[in-house]
């Protein structure tokens, strides 16, 4: 009998998905997303409507970071010392309180123009949210390379990216029209319903083995996850990449309104555009590298950071409304597949009973972009926009070079 044509089954792209646990987590996975990203553009939206303030919008970013910052090592320390399925699990349940608890306020009318200072509820959730994320990322990282074998790692990684950059197009444009036409108390009970989704799917994960073999002690723990990295410098390496790319590259996509508004001159539709088309080129990266063989991901990784650094900073100094939008495909394409390929090796490099530690560092990446963001922006106000975001465009593409030419080490790893 002749194979279907065109059959997902018979695609590489889509390999990772035979595994049946790796398929209930994927499943969950984008439950957790949606509901994410539901609630960052509702809360913003929410946070403006009650106060007018552009301070407490930073207000509310910043408390989400900071929890991040502190608890991901901590996060990491305890993924390697229980099974990570009832962190996730645990985790989740308490998102689905959270986001609850914000959509009962509304109900009941607490939180609202008419209670002034009521705003302090979305601070609040902000930063609870941030203390389940840094417990919770590093597991929901590390147990990728527990659920499928080494083979399919970047497979699995390149999938779970290409999810989350399709419900970065999706899931705000949705919650707009949402809000518009039923309001905000709705957007909280779906993104509600989509955590206890996401939660039953961990739930339904098969429990792994626990790998560790520490001292007892946490903080013991993470000085040993430390002094691990010193000894690995391949898997440093890819951390110290990394971590330029996400300090680099975050604040073009959080200050992206004052290149609509100031340099472009598009209006919020225009900005919708961009994110959208963006998203579009994570998805292509995503694509693609799901799509090959899990080989000479170094160098993978290493040409992805130049080709977005380079047309972020074509970007940054662009004023061609048409020249924005092709160059922002390469922004959104190269910064997915930096990510995934980075994220892979650190998975298929470090050892079991290290990984949670070394993907809390990962994690902790996306706090310092948080933070960056904030200094991103008071630095726009001093030089411009362009200057801040192309001046950080090009210093990520500076340590590119520097590290393609300098380290063979990361250049072969496979």
């Amino acid at each position: 009998m002749m194979k279907k044509i065109g059959s997902l089954r018979n695609l590489r792209t889509f390999s990772s998905l035979k595994n049946s646990a790796y398929r209930i987590y994927f499943y969950g996975l984008l439950g957790q997303w949606a509901s994410m990203n539901m609630q960052m553009v509702a809360r913003s939206y929410l946070a403006y409507h009650l106060t007018g303030s552009g301070t407490i919008l930073g207000l509310v970013s910043l408390a989400n970071a900071i929890p991040m910052l502190v608890l991901s090592l901590p996060g990491g320390a305890i993924a390697d010392r229980i099974p990570k399925k009832y962190i996730l699990v645990y985790t989740q349940l308490g998102s689905v309180l959270l986001t609850l608890g914000v959509a009962l306020s509304l109900t009941f009318g607490y939180l609202s123009q008419e209670n002034e200072g009521s705003w302090w509820v979305l601070v609040a959730a902000s930063a609870i949210e941030g203390v389940f994320m840094g417990l919770m990322m590093p597991s929901r990282q590390a147990v990728i390379s527990e659920i499928v074998d080494g083979e399919h790692i970047m497979n699995a990684v390149s999938l779970n990216t290409m999810g989350m950059n399709a419900l970065r197009i999706l899931a705000p444009a949705a919650t707009g029209f949402l809000i518009e036409g039923i309001g905000y108390e709705f957007v909280y009970y779906v993104a509600t319903t989509m955590y206890v989704l996401a939660t039953i799917c961990m739930f339904l994960l098969p429990r792994t083995t626990v790998k560790y073999t520490g001292s007892g002690n946490a903080l013991k723990d993470i000085a040993d996850g430390m002094q691990y990295l010193k000894r690995e410098k391949s898997i440093l390496l890819v951390i110290v990449a990394t971590f330029f790319m996400m300090l680099c590259s975050i604040p073009f996509m959080q200050l992206m309104p004052m290149f609509t508004e100031d340099i472009l001159h598009v209006g919020e539709s225009g900005m919708g555009i961009l994110m959208s088309v963006s998203g579009a080129g994570a998805i292509i990266g995503s694509v693609t590298l799901a799509s090959i063989p899990s080989r000479k991901r170094g160098i993978i990784m290493l040409s992805a950071g130049a080709v977005m650094a380079a047309a972020l900073v074509a970007f940054s100094f662009s004023s061609s409304w048409a020249l924005s939008i092709f160059l922002v495909i390469f922004v959104g394409l190269g910064q997915a597949s930096h990510r995934t390929a980075g994220n892979s090796l650190i998975q298929h490099y470090t050892e079991p009973e290290y990984r949670g530690r070394v993907m809390s560092f990962m994690m902790m990446e996306i706090g310092f972009s948080s933070l960056g963001v904030f200094f991103a922006g008071i630095l726009a106000d001093v030089i411009g926009i362009q200057w801040s975001v192309g001046g950080l465009a090009i210093l990520l593409l500076f340590v590119t070079v520097i590290l393609v030419t300098t380290t063979k080490r990361l250049r072969t790893m496979e």
